[in-house]
């Protein structure tokens, strides 16, 4: 009887008056993401659409291709000497990213797990590095490097300069990746360390078998950043080396858009697209624990 008393228009269904208004806060937020949407997305499908290009093509603006020639891929490839440095980018992010979980994931359980004297002091300190410019740490790092570097080929015949360790061990004790790891660890439950103490377990197997087994998101989504990063290093690698021996694909990318083919566009997108494929490779099979590493590790919004 109620629906009954409800007006009813001419074609049986209920007057405008009664619909549901208009969101228009709901329709501004939906605009304007979808505005940084397109403005994100457009270079990189701009820059792909380029790479398929003639070089007049590209010169004129063409937003499509009139053919898709894949020969602009082979090209840049052995003009840019890819090969090499692709292999150095794959050494380079390999050895950074074993070494950075060997550092950060201890130390991440130290900070979260563990009870001694001037913890929170020594946290603090590190947190504050990440104020500092990463510019502004160049020449004590590099100066660094160098005294090391000396020390290690006097001893054991290792040079760090133009070699694989000035390129990865200042890297492996990332103070963002500890930060990131120690707000997941810290907030598993206090009953699992009880639990491991009752079965006889110290801080290592309770690491090794409780907290990391528990933490395959967060320690994905440090891998996650930990090979971005690596892999698209150009200013550390350009300063602690001189020769294409070991310079990651970035630093190739850089020598091939100025000296190799300073006019070829349509050869540098082609070869833009052949360097971040490996990161949209990493980032397709990590995403569902990428999301799942920052919602849980307290860096939401």
């Amino acid at each position: 009887m109620a629906d009954a008393a409800r007006p009813i228009d001419l074609t049986g269904r209920q007057t405008a008056a009664q619909r549901r208004p208009i969101r228009w806060g709901r329709i501004l937020i939906y605009a304007l993401l979808i505005l940084g949407l397109i403005q994100a997305v457009f270079p990189f499908l701009w820059m792909l659409s380029a790479s398929f290009m003639s070089l007049a093509e590209v010169t004129f603006g063409y937003l499509l291709p009139s053919e898709l020639r894949f020969q602009n891929y082979v090209s840049a490839w052995e003009q840019a000497n890819f090969s090499q440095f692709m292999w150095n980018s794959i050494r380079i992010t390999i050895i950074t990213l074993i070494g950075q979980m060997l550092v950060c994931i201890p130390a991440a359980y130290a900070f979260a797990r563990m009870k001694f004297f001037g913890r929170n002091v020594l946290f603090g300190i590190m947190l504050s590095t990440l104020m500092i410019p990463e510019v502004a740490t160049f020449i004590p790092n590099y100066l660094t490097v160098i005294w090391i570097g000396r020390l290690s080929d006097n001893l054991i015949g290792l040079p760090w300069l133009n070699n694989w360790p000035a390129l990865t061990i200042p890297f492996m004790a990332s103070a963002f990746t500890i930060f990131l790891l120690r707000q997941f660890f810290v907030q598993l439950p206090d009953e699992l360390w009880d639990a491991a103490r009752i079965d006889g377990a110290g801080h290592v197997r309770y690491l090794t078998s409780v907290v990391i087994p528990l933490s395959k998101a967060p320690i994905m989504t440090s891998i996650t950043f930990a090979f971005i990063g690596a892999w698209n290093a150009l200013l550390w690698p350009l300063m602690v080396t001189q020769t294409d021996a070991w310079r990651p694909v970035a630093v190739g990318l850089t020598k091939f858009v100025s000296t190799d083919a300073p006019n070829e566009l349509h050869l540098q997108m082609a070869a833009g697209v052949m360097m971040i494929i490996p990161i949209l490779i990493m980032y397709f099979f990590t995403q569902r624990q990428f999301t799942e590493g920052i919602a849980s590790s307290g860096l939401k919004g």
